[in-house]
């Protein structure tokens, strides 16, 4: 009675493959080695971080005034929520950000500094990532074909060990 047990705690470990995450760089051009031209891996992190939700993409935001840029990598999920500006179109690539009209409609605000209407970068670029090293998405549950056919096995043997 015994061997069923085992043979389907086994089987459950050995067919069953998942993948939680997507793992992208979260770090901002602030961060020594994250930069757009000297990104360096070694200061924050070989494999990157796991992003929160399992459809995540990989982004890299780069936004220019004059002559200085700051850039952000993080997950799409993260960014989200605080970034009106997010193109809609969310494949592999680079493109220029979103007009949001209706950004800080409401507000009569006469002090510069709170930037309520994002104008203060002249240009703001959003790349995703989702194929490349370190921009892997999540594989499905998949079964695999080793355990598929060592399970097959394993119950033709104990069935003929009857015999």
């Amino acid at each position: 009675m015994q061997f069923p047990m085992i043979f389907i705690t086994l089987f459950s470990f050995a067919a069953l493959h998942t993948a939680s995450a997507i793992w992208c760089y979260r770090c901002t051009s602030a961060t020594p080695g994250c930069g757009l031209y000297d990104f360096n891996w070694r200061g924050i992190g070989y494999l990157g971080e796991a992003c929160p939700e399992d459809d995540d993409i990989c982004m890299k935001v780069i936004e220019r005034k004059g002559a200085s840029e700051t850039v952000i990598r993080d997950c799409y999920s993260s960014l989200r929520a605080i970034r009106t500006d997010i193109p809609a179109d969310k494949y592999e690539g680079c493109r220029t950000a979103a007009q949001d009209v209706r950004l800080g409609h409401y507000v009569n605000n006469s002090i510069r500094e709170l930037d309520v209407h994002r104008t203060h970068f002249d240009s703001t670029t959003f790349c995703y990532c989702f194929l490349d090293h370190r921009c892997n998405s999540s594989p499905a549950m998949s079964m695999s074909i080793f355990a598929i056919a060592g399970s097959t096995i394993m119950c033709l043997w104990h069935l003929l060990s009857f015999i």
